[in-house]
């Protein structure tokens, strides 16, 4: 069967979490109906090892780096649309199709799928930090931050090869404009975020040193307004004690942003490639 889609997954030290994954996107997928690459990059782990199966091939490389696992993986694909999947992220077979389908729509040239959060595991404090801050992005959301981003063949000629930044979905949500992305209500990728306020203020380093990448690029987001938690908290959205625990860790952010600066390396962001509990052990 000659695949319909291709799947690209880079994958750093992902030995706990890629078997999960692979097996809920193969489970509901005919054979051969998947091009399923894995791009094992810089792992001292046995990641490699724990993604082989039948149906997806496994790509070695010493260099440790997404964009990179990206670029290697995207030139090995047999197919597309192309799928981009972060290691950690859930992605079913019936969303896969619903995104090729989306792809495939007439101006669409991206595409990707509603987040669901899994926050088992994840503190108290991180919960109501999460829940306020994903309504705060939620009205401009499209292709960054849910783990999951396809192209067509066109929007692929646009967005790759990504060049080397942190955010690569920041990069290729910048790609397009309007209508040319989308968002698939229909499909749901299963995100966990970090499960403490330490790894949380982990990946917010790296989400601002990708910020400024993506804006030495030319790429500039748009930043959250202050007022937009007033009228969260106007329309009961979320609650005082929600955007007094987002304030304290947002005020914690910037003072470390500030001490930080001018230090080299990007922070370790490994809060949520913890081992799935329902995973089998």
């Amino acid at each position: 069967m000659k695949p319909v889609v291709s799947v690209v997954i880079p994958a750093h030290n992902e030995e706990a979490v890629v078997p999960a994954g692979l097996d809920l996107l193969l489970a509901g997928a005919a054979p051969g109906e998947f091009d399923v690459v894995v791009v094992a990059n810089g792992c001292s782990d046995g990641t490699a090892r724990a993604a082989a199966r039948p149906g997806v091939r496994v790509l070695e490389t010493p260099a440790a780096g997404k964009a990179g696992a990206l670029r290697l993986g995207d030139a090995a694909c047999r197919a597309f649309p192309r799928v981009y999947l972060d290691a950690d992220v859930r992605l079913d077979a019936e969303s896969v199709r619903l995104l090729v389908e989306a792809a495939g729509r007439p101006g669409v040239l991206a595409c990707a799928p509603v987040p669901v959060w899994d926050l088992r595991g994840t503190g108290p404090v991180v919960r109501r930090v999460h829940r306020v801050h994903d309504r705060l992005i939620a009205p401009s959301r499209a292709l960054a931050g849910v783990g999951v981003y396809v192209l067509n063949e066109r929007g692929h000629e646009r967005a790759f090869p990504v060049p080397d930044v942190i955010s690569d979905d920041g990069w290729v949500d910048g790609c397009f404009t309007g209508s040319e992305r989308v968002v698939v209500t229909e499909a749901r990728s299963v995100v966990r975020p970090p499960r403490t306020v330490r790894a949380h203020l982990r990946r917010r380093i790296r989400v601002r040193q990708g910020n400024r990448q993506l804006a030495a690029l030319g790429r500039q987001g748009s930043p959250l307004r202050l007022g937009a938690l007033g009228r969260l908290l106007a329309a009961r959205e979320v609650g005082p004690l929600d955007a007094a625990c987002y304030l304290a860790v947002l005020a914690m952010d910037r003072l470390l942003t500030r001490l930080r600066r001018g230090r080299a390396g990007w922070g370790t962001d490994a809060g949520s490639r913890h081992r799935d509990p329902t995973a089998a052990s």
